[in-house]
This record gives structure tokens, sequence and C-alpha cells, in this order.
């Protein structure tokens, strides 16, 4: 049976799939529309699974608040050209409806619930993979994050659908919750407050800053000593330095093994002798600016003009009391 060209639009609308690929699939079919449909399926699902190992760090990021209920969830791909295609756009869109309609708490949960696509009612997990054969790239969920409750605002970064936020806040105050949104975005914070901060990052963070601190005191005092012995610390703060400024005959051999034997012992001796509390506080102190500028409330506001503000201070002069109560972010880039 000879195959027509209105036939290949047919069935392209129905699939989404390109038109040559359609029009094998009509040959192969003999015509039959419905067996070229069921072809360009499982063609598709062929090259999901071929593709499954292939990164994923394009997409679509969109944010949704309704009836009580926000939610952003991420559609992952490999190219920006499909990320910003009308139809992979309106395959999220039409995945993070049924989330908020649903009220789903998990990706697992959203991965279950129906959507509509090429015509018929399938599971969301179904359509992603159908995608994806028809595209020939690899695609998957990700980024599944949900608030409850009154006064959430929603932000998608420049509109690009790369990065989105959602803020929370303890009274309605729109033109707040989307400043602070765009704050979250800009600012990253790792949490709400110093107390939300994980005990495993705080423990971390303060292991770091001890170890900093210990570097810093034992560079200072071998820092001391090579300027003692007449020797520029600059050209010889690692071997690869020392070797090259050598070559460059900007440190003479002497000098060179001269640095070479202080940074030895000076570094143990000075090793042995540091003040343990004094590393301490000073550790502290980091900790303390680790949590200025990683806790939203008390980061230093980003959108007004004139005395800097902490996000917490800010908020309070928008209207008395006025708090972040939670947010939510997201980004394909993983920052």
């Amino acid at each position: 049976m000879a195959v027509t060209i209105e036939d290949i639009k047919k069935l392209r609308t129905m699939t989404g799939a390109g038109m040559k690929d359609c029009k094998k699939a009509l040959n192969e079919a003999d015509g039959d529309i419905k067996k070229a449909v069921e072809l360009v399926r499982e063609r598709g699902l062929a090259i999901a699974a071929k593709r499954s190992d292939r990164a994923t760090s394009n997409g679509c990021v969109l944010a949704k608040y309704e009836n009580g209920f926000a939610a952003m969830i991420a559609l992952k791909c490999e190219t920006d050209f499909v990320a910003n295609g009308a139809d992979y756009i309106k395959l999220t869109q039409d995945i993070l409806d049924a989330a908020v309609a649903a009220k789903a708490q998990t990706l697992e949960e959203v991965n279950e619930l129906t959507v509509n696509y090429d015509g018929e009612d399938v599971k969301v997990a179904d359509a992603v993979t159908r995608r994806s054969g028809v595209v020939g790239e690899k695609m998957e969920l990700d980024g599944y994050n949900v608030l409850e409750g009154d006064n959430i605002y929603t932000y998608d970064h420049m509109g690009r659908h790369m990065l989105c936020t959602l803020v929370q806040l303890s009274d309605a105050n729109e033109d707040a919750g989307h400043k602070v949104a765009m704050q979250v975005a800009a600012m990253k914070p790792v949490a709400l407050d110093e107390a939300s901060v994980p005990e495993s990052v705080k423990e971390e963070e303060l292991k770091v800053a001890i170890m900093k601190t210990r570097e810093e005191q034992i560079q200072r005092q071998v820092n001391v000593a090579l300027k003692k012995a007449g020797v520029n610390a600059n050209l010889v703060d690692s071997e690869d330095h020392i070797e090259s400024n050598v070559a460059k005959g900007w440190l003479s051999q002497e000098d060179a093994d001269k640095a070479r034997e202080i940074i030895s012992t000076v570094s143990v001796e000075a090793a042995g002798k540091l003040n343990e509390n004094m590393i301490q506080n000073i550790a502290k102190g980091r900790m303390a600016k680790f949590f200025k500028e990683n806790c939203l409330v008390d980061q230093e506001f980003q959108f007004e003009e004139g005395d800097k503000k902490t996000v917490s201070q800010w908020l309070d002069a928008q209207a008395k009391g006025l708090k972040v109560a939670a947010y939510k972010r997201f980004s394909l880039s993983g920052d």
C-alpha cells in the first residue's frame, strides 16, 4: 500500500516522531496507522534503553502553586535544543499540573500519576519514556520539591526554566515573597537558619575551618622564618613554583635549598606549638561567617539599595513580624 504525505503527517502528529521515522514505520506497517504507531513507540523504548547511561545536564524546571500546595519539578534531557522545544515544556507542565492536582509528595508518586500523551492517558513514567524515544535522548524526572500551606510564592529565574524556587512566608506579602524567592535563586542558601543546617554539614565545615586555621598559623611562622633568611616567601609557596622560579633565574639554587629546609623544619616545629584555644576561637569565627553567608535569614539581602540588612531584618521592615517559614530551590546546573 502506498504511503501518502497526509498519512506521514498524521502519524507525526500522533507520535511526535520525525517525518523520516514516520515514513519508515508506515512502510513497514503497510500503511496501517495503528500498527505504525506501535512500531514508532517500540523503537522509542529501545532508543531510551540504549541511552540510559547518558548524562542529563539540560532540561526544563517549572514551579506552580495552587490550592495550598506548591511544587517544582525538572524534566531533564541531554541537550538544550530538546529542552527548549514547546512540546517538551508542555510535557513538563502537564506532569507538574498532575502532581499539584494530586498533591503528590514524592517523585515516586508523580511517576505513577496519569497524563494525556499522544491522545491517550498514560502513566507519567511511560510518557517520559515515550518522549525520550521520539527525540532520541535520555530523559528523567528530578528535583521534585513541595511546600504546603498559605503564602507560598514561586519564581522561575529569568523565565528560562533552568532554576526555580519556592518561598513560604509567615504572612501574605507578594512583593516580599517574590524578592525573597529571587534571593534564594541568587544566593544559594544551604539552610533556612543556623538551627536548620544539618549536623553533618556543621561537623564538616568545622573540620575544614580548623584545618585551614592550622595551615594558616603554620604558614605564618614559616613565612617569618623565610623572611629572616632573606628568601621571598612568594617565590617558594610550592615545590612547582620553586623549580619554576629557579629555571627562570628568579631564585638561586642556594635559596631554593635553604627554603626547602626552612619549610620542612619550621612546619613541624610550628605544628607542635600551636595554641589550640586560639585555633578553636578562630575556627568558631569562620563558622559564624559560614552561617551568615549560607543561612537564608542571615544572608545580606540583595534586592534593596541603601543600608544593608539581613533577609530577616528586611522582612521585618516590610511588615512587623514577617518571616520566612520555608523555602525550596532546584537548579539544573546542580549549584
